[in-house]
């Protein structure tokens, strides 16, 4: 297998002078009207990229400081679970289930008691949280074994569709699973993969200053290199 041309992209990149896209999110999306640039900088979230991508998904990122007024309709949660569902999924099982919790509600303050402490400062100011879980077997009892990979691709769609409407997504591993299966009667075959928190940046959240040290960071990730594997021929 050749190397992936890389090197070359960025080559015919740079001769088109053209800059590698750096996307500021419009003000509406961050969530109130002061000058965010005085207190975040909003530049430092954006992906830098070889080439383009679209700005849903430069701007994409997952902040603790969540806006503990805000909430979500009806409609905007209605959204969030429709593009949820018309994700692709092998042989359209579509195994994604979810529990869904409003701010102030039982369900959600359920999903609450079982984070971990740490998630448990700042997801409790998120408009919305969900338990993410999958349908691992189908109703015959077989294993579906691709059903955690497709209930990511869900999450994956509504965090898109969420940038779209000016929210942001937080996705956990830091949960309990026993707890949420003993909080909640799942169905059988069915077990939690994640917890999804949902809402509106705050940048002036208050949050402990380890975790405020972490959202004001710059963005990392591999480069392509590590990313594209090649040379695999034995």
């Amino acid at each position: 297998m050749g190397r992936y041309p890389l090197r070359r992209i960025r080559r015919e990149w740079r001769n088109r002078q053209t800059r590698t896209v750096q996307v500021r999110v419009p003000e509406r999306a961050w969530g109130f009207n002061s000058p965010l640039a005085h207190v975040f900088d909003v530049s430092s979230k954006s992906a830098q990229t070889s080439v383009p991508i679209h700005p849903l998904l430069a701007d994409r990122w997952s902040p603790r400081g969540f806006d503990a007024e805000h909430k979500l309709d009806d409609t905007e949660v209605a959204a969030l679970l429709e593009s949820a569902r018309w994700t692709a999924s092998w042989g359209n099982s579509q195994p994604w289930r979810f529990i869904l919790g409003h701010r102030g509600d039982s369900i959600f303050e359920r999903i609450v008691e079982n984070l971990k402490p740490n998630n448990q400062t700042w997801a409790q100011h998120a408009s919305v949280l969900l338990v993410v879980c999958a349908k691992i077997k189908n109703d015959d009892g077989e294993p579906q074994r691709w059903a955690e990979y497709d209930a990511g691709q869900a999450v994956a769609t509504m965090t898109v569709q969420a940038r779209h409407m000016g929210l942001h997504v937080h996705q956990m591993a830091g949960f309990e699973p026993d707890g949420i299966e003993s909080a909640f009667t799942l169905p059988e075959g069915t077990v939690p993969v994640t917890v999804v928190a949902v809402g509106r940046f705050d940048s002036e959240a208050d949050l402990p200053e380890k975790l405020a040290e972490r959202e004001r960071a710059t963005r990392e990730r591999l480069g392509l290199e590590e990313l594209v594997l090649s040379d695999l021929d034995r």
